[in-house]
């Protein structure tokens, strides 16, 4: 999908995105985005979704009201009103457009967009993925299948590629070396994420020293990015593992979530490497930090910059591997942001790309609210500063 246009779908009243290489979503809670979000699953995804749907042993009776609320989540299927106009690449789309259809090919269901949705903490039963059928009828279906897939992950052991089947991180052939130097000094600190099996049913252990710590006494910010870290492992597999990915989209919800700056900067550096190997990456965030990046991306790339730029924006140790990685982004890669805008008729979607802190429009300028307590934190600090002199 490279251009979607909505009308009066959920709290949405207007929108025209055009996706980059890179997408940020940004806005308040309740603003639309999850929704959007999920409309482009599945619109993606429309002949995967009734298969797994069906496969899992829930039925519609093709009423397009219980198929919504099966995809969007119980009494969600409001969201979609007799006004609503929903376009991707030109092609228009109707409800009935998602419902299940005879003869479609095997190869038209593969999944080609995942979905990794802000709920994934709740994913984790116990420290260890929880099953599509476990979930309540009335859970979203993007949150059913994210936790399906890496628990599949898991219980294929496809990420085991070395003899410790224990390891989960680190790992050496899982995830560029660098890569793993700065989401463990960011994250985990040097202890490392374990495989237990030994109360008879699996389940993830923290390492630290000599203690192992179940998975509800980790820090937060730890327990959200285990679901993360799956989530790359499914997306960047071990060369010495063949898994069938047809992915060409992910979408990432709120990837900040109980992570300090520093790590969401790692993160970062991950989410460009995937851009580099071909995905299309959409992020839906809170965090001015992802903001930060596309604004200095907006400079590299407009002004001749260089992977070096990169490294010394990341503080990284120059390497051949990442400095690859770089060049393709500011060579070949564009990024898009797009502010949800609320007001008295509804929400409407503005294109803000240029992040210009001088342009006179408001939600460009002061990047969709994200800089306002800071821009008025230094006006007030100049201020008394000034009155003091």
């Amino acid at each position: 999908m490279d251009h979607l246009k909505v009308k009066s779908f959920g709290p949405i009243g207007e929108a025209d995105i055009k996706f980059g290489d890179l997408t940020l979503l940004i806005g308040p809670q309740a603003s639309g985005k999850s929704i959007l979000l999920q409309l482009v699953k599945l619109i993606i995804d429309k002949n995967n979704i009734p298969s797994v749907l069906k496969q899992n042993n829930y039925e519609w009776g093709n009423k397009k009201e219980n198929f919504l609320d099966l995809f969007f989540g119980e009494s969600m299927s409001s969201v979609w009103n007799p006004d609503t106009k929903i376009y991707s690449d030109e092609k228009e789309y109707v409800i009935r457009s998602f419902l299940a259809k005879q003869g479609v090919r095997e190869a038209s269901r593969t999944e080609k967009l995942f979905y990794i949705p802000a709920q994934r903490v709740v994913t984790m039963s116990q420290g260890w993925p929880r099953a599509f059928g476990t979930f309540d009828i009335g859970d979203p279906f993007v949150l059913k299948q994210f936790s399906e897939s890496i628990r599949v992950l898991m219980e294929k052991e496809t990420i085991i590629g070395d003899s410790d089947n224990s390891n989960v991180f680190p790992k050496p052939n899982r995830i560029k070396e660098p890569l793993r130097k700065i989401l463990d000094e960011s994250i985990f600190h040097g202890a490392k994420v374990e495989s237990d099996n030994s109360s008879l049913k699996r389940r993830f252990l923290l390492k630290v020293g000599e203690s192992k710590l179940p998975f509800m006494t980790w820090s937060a910010g730890q327990k959200e990015f285990m679901p993360l870290l799956l989530s790359l492992y499914y997306l960047m597999p071990a060369s010495k593992v063949r898994l069938k990915n047809d992915i060409k989209t992910v979408i990432i919800e709120e990837p900040e979530m109980g992570l300090h700056p520093k790590a969401i900067q790692a993160l970062m550096v991950v989410f460009l490497e995937l851009i580099a190997r071909g995905y299309r990456l959409i992020i839906s965030t809170h965090s001015p930090v992802l903001l930060e990046l596309l604004w200095a991306m907006n400079y590299i790339k407009n002004f001749g910059g260089t992977p070096g730029d990169l490294f010394e924006l990341f503080s990284l140790e120059k390497n051949a591997s990442i400095a690859k990685t770089f060049n393709t982004i500011i060579n070949e890669k564009t990024f898009a942001t797009y502010f949800f805008d609320q007001n008295n008729k509804g929400v409407d979607v503005r294109n803000i790309s240029s992040l210009d802190a001088s342009s006179d429009d408001m939600a460009t300028s002061n990047w969709g609210g994200l800089t306002d307590f800071a821009s008025k934190a230094g006006d007030i600090v100049s201020k008394l500063v000034a009155n003091e002199k």
